[in-house]
């Protein structure tokens, strides 16, 4: 048994009881604390963070990898923008839910209360260090954090100047934790300890996710991989059918919102395939296509079956020709992932076809899927992208990391 797993696991549940009492203008001041020495300190994580950049290049880290790991200027000041504007969001710890009284006078009442410990295993993204962290001090959590050896460097980094900024603040620094065992095989304790730990979420490549789902008896809120599709309809505008899959493919295609399979109708393809491939050129886009459309520009690669599956993470896209929005919705019914697809039309009744067919956590009309994102939607941050039913679906923002418990007022009542 992991030492380290446990002993940190022992301290994040002994601060649930101090968080459930902070205010909301403790946690919005430790927030700000927290931005402010995030901004301070960016040289220093940029320079840790390079720490993590050599290794994976010596390892032959491909590079849309090497764009998840890194840690800039820019991304930093992004990241605190992201606290900052969480601070200014409503606390949703407290919130009356549902309330009424009873004939016998019994007062209940429904309130929105913390999940407790949280704790999150993530591969190679610095930044979930940060949201992961923000959204659990917003919402009352303590956090358990497990990234990947490949960023230790950056979390260390990045969790030192968050306890640095918590003693200054009512919130106990020992509500963060980072494990830094390397040994996978020790970690999966957290899998396991139930009486420590609230609800586990993996946030990485399907693997990961799967390890996580199928060995945990801890509860799970399982985010999703991101086969991501767009539907181009017959009545798709080219030029903001170009814009959008070039964005939604090329703007950074190693994020799980970035498209990775485009169904086009063949009627458009008629008329706009070439231009569509000739776009997607420019950026060193490889096209992995269906005979249909291979036959119609020899630039594009014949995919094989594994290819519409496949999350690719870099500048490769599935192409396939079809006939109908039906045959669309049947081949993301297939190969899909229930993360993100989008349509492209202006035809109401396929558009609404499509949108009410779809079964994926988020669905979109003339947009790119690269708004999937806590940021995007006014969440201020996300902890990750559910792909379940159960307790949250979509970009995870505040009302993700709470449940809920009745208050019951009585003046001698019995039954």
């Amino acid at each position: 048994m992991s030492n380290e797993v446990i002993e940190k696991a022992t301290i994040a549940k002994e601060q649930t009881t101090t968080m459930a009492q902070l205010t909301s203008d403790q946690k919005n001041q430790a927030l700000l604390s927290i931005a402010d020495m995030l901004s301070e300190k960016a040289e220093e994580l940029v320079t840790e963070n390079k720490k993590d950049l050599q290794m994976a290049e010596k390892k032959g880290t491909s590079k849309a990898l090497m764009d998840r790991l890194t840690l800039t200027h820019d991304r930093i000041e992004d990241m605190v923008g992201a606290i900052r504007l969480l601070a200014k969001l409503d606390d949703p710890i407290g919130k009356i839910q549902w309330q009424t009284t009873r004939p016998n006078e019994l007062e209940i009442k429904k309130i929105t209360v913390p999940l407790g410990v949280i704790g999150i295993i993530y591969e190679a993204r610095p930044n979930v260090t940060v949201d992961a962290v923000s959204l659990s001090l917003k919402t009352g959590n303590a956090i358990l954090l497990r990234g990947s050896t490949s960023t230790i460097h950056s979390n260390k980094a990045i969790v030192s100047v968050i306890k640095s900024a918590l003693d200054t603040t009512a919130i106990p620094s020992e509500t963060v934790q980072l494990i830094e065992e390397p040994d996978r095989e020790k970690v999966k304790d957290l899998y396991h300890r139930k009486d420590l730990i609230d609800v586990l979420i993996p946030r990485g490549g399907k693997k990961l996710i799967d390890t996580v789902v199928e060995n945990s008896r801890v509860p799970v809120l399982e985010t999703g991989a991101g086969n991501c599709h767009i539907y181009v309809d017959e009545s798709a505008k080219k030029q903001m059918a170009l814009s959008i899959i070039v964005n939604a493919k090329t703007q950074r295609p190693s994020v799980c919102n970035a498209c990775e399979t485009i169904l086009v109708h063949e009627k458009w393809a008629d008329n706009h395939l070439a231009e569509l491939t000739d776009e997607l050129e420019k950026y060193q886009v490889t096209l992995k296509g269906d005979a249909n459309s291979v036959n119609r520009d020899k630039r594009i690669e014949a995919a094989v079956d594994s290819d519409w599956h496949a999350e690719f993470l870099d500048l490769t896209l599935a192409v396939k020709i079809v006939s109908s929005v039906e045959e669309a919705i049947e081949h993301i019914k297939l190969y899909g992932t229930n993360h993100s697809e989008s349509i492209l039309s202006e035809n109401p009744a396929n558009t609404e076809l499509f949108l009410n067919s779809i079964d994926s956590s988020t669905v979109y009309h003339n947009a790119s899927t690269r708004f999937t994102d806590g940021f995007e939607f006014g969440f201020g941050a996300e902890i990750g992208i559910s792909t379940q039913k159960l307790h949250a679906r979509g970009p995870m923002g505040l009302e993700a990391l709470t449940t809920t418990k009745y208050l019951v007022h009585g003046n001698g009542q019995i039954k």
